[in-house]
């Protein structure tokens, strides 16, 4: 079997509609892996991004790598926040598959740890980006230059699922956990109500304040923020927060059926041709396990197979014939692009697939996840790099590029490991905080 770990072509041109060709490996003899060996190759793969690829003084997840030579030299040292809530969550993985030791993965989690306990946070909150040698902020945007909730909470998630690891370890491992914990309960979660009002808000800057001026409402990924919010021991928001802002006192219960298949909630307002990108599947569930789980808006299990299977028939369908779109290649969502960064959805479509929309569904969707995945694998391999597949790619429009981002590929590794183990769902789902908020704010969980 062929897999490339880089492509004959490195000179790429940045994010302009240049052509690339990509070629289908000739139908000849090849060593066939077996499912078991082809999930443990991807697997491998993307979780290197996190453990060879992570930034050294700090640890944590670059917020992305380039193969092609065109990351400039002042972005080596840019981590992210939530890249690295995923990234912790991949290195478990990592010492479960045996690619490396639980104690080389404990001396990484603390040096993460301690950086993350000197690096600037806001209430509690760190920003979106951070300098990996200095601990600083880097803006994220002119405004967004404070604290970030929402990647805030995609880090907590992480954090808790590594302390769940290692609480009944060593003296040493135990120390970690105190010292997760004590991050965990410094989230000043309340306190991005903006004094007091019934949702959470995404942005504070202490130059800007509120001026980002982004209430998070109605279905998104940001289901994990509400959730944690209403568990923390420390600084938890009340059930109306949960209620009033983010359910918007119940519409979010207003889905639509696409290609036969109920939305369950409503993904977007006003809209009703239309349903959300694949991530939303994935970042809030990589540890909040959504099989058996549902409150009074909705069964979130039926909710993000639906949207899985969405995504697979509207590929299927394909209403805009782009080239490739089937059963071979399938999955939207937001990624590198032809044109730049962009969200791609069925209604709002370039053309452009994303491996981390299929791969990172495989709970929902696993014959289908696993047809991708050995197409990608067999039929397209100069589509895979050191860190497993490309972040994007276009047959359409003969493009791709040799690039990766942390909050793709780290789902994936996660979201495979629920899948075959159920790894990370087990850990994140004993913390006794959480349990309790959910408790809190009605959920009833019976996988």
């Amino acid at each position: 079997m062929c897999i490339s770990i880089g492509c004959n072509n490195q000179k790429k041109e940045t994010l302009s509609a240049t052509e690339i060709l990509i070629e289908e490996t000739p139908d000849e003899p090849i060593d066939v892996l077996t499912d078991e060996e082809l999930l443990d190759l991807v697997q491998k793969q993307t979780f290197q991004y996190f453990w060879e690829g992570g930034e050294a003084n700090s640890g944590m997840a670059r917020e992305r790598i380039h193969l092609d030579n065109e990351y400039p030299s002042n972005d080596l040292n840019n981590v992210t926040t939530g890249g690295t809530g995923f990234g912790l969550m991949a290195i478990l993985v990592g010492v479960e598959r045996g690619f490396i030791t639980r104690s080389q993965a404990f001396e990484r989690f603390k040096k993460i740890v301690a950086f993350l306990e000197k690096a600037e946070r806001f209430h509690g909150a760190w920003s979106h980006w951070i300098n990996g040698e200095t601990g600083k902020v880097k803006p994220f945007s002119e405004k967004d230059d404070g604290g970030d909730l929402v990647e805030t909470a995609f880090l907590i998630q992480g954090l808790l699922t590594v302390s769940e690891y290692f609480k009944d370890g060593s003296v040493e491992e135990k120390e970690l956990v105190n010292n997760i914990n004590t991050l965990w309960e410094e989230v000043e979660w309340d306190w991005y109500t903006q004094n007091g009002k019934n949702v959470l808000y995404w942005h504070w800057s202490p130059k800007y304040q509120w001026e980002m001026n982004f209430p998070v409402g109605g279905y998104n990924e940001c289901l994990i923020m509400y959730i944690l919010a209403a568990s923390s021991p420390t600084h938890p928001i009340d059930k109306e927060v949960y209620e009033q802002g983010w359910a918007k006192n119940g519409a979010i219960s207003n889905g639509t059926v696409y290609y036969g298949l109920d939305t369950e909630l409503d993904h977007y307002e006003h809209n009703e041709d239309a349903v959300g990108p694949l991530f939303w599947a994935h970042y809030s569930y990589l540890g909040l396990n959504p099989n058996g789980l549902k409150d009074q808006y909705g069964d979130y299990w039926k909710l993000n197979q639906n949207h899985a299977k969405i995504h697979y028939l509207y590929s299927l369908d394909n209403p805009k014939n782009y080239e490739g779109y089937g059963e071979n290649n399938w999955g939207l969502t937001s990624s590198y692009s032809m044109s730049g960064y962009k969200g791609h959805r069925p209604g709002k479509d370039l053309g452009v697939i994303s491996p981390t929309a299929a791969l990172s569904s495989f709970p929902y969707t696993p014959k289908e996840s696993m047809h991708f995945l050995r197409h990608l694998y067999e039929k397209q391999d100069t589509l895979i790099g050191k860190y497993g597949p490309y972040d994007a790619f276009s047959l359409e429009h003969n493009w791709y590029l040799p690039r990766y981002l942390s909050i793709d590929q780290g789902p994936i590794t996660v979201m495979i490991e629920n899948y075959r183990t159920q790894l990370i769902w087990n850990l994140f789902m004993k913390n006794e905080d959480v349990l309790r908020g959910l408790q809190k704010l009605g959920f009833t969980h019976v996988p």
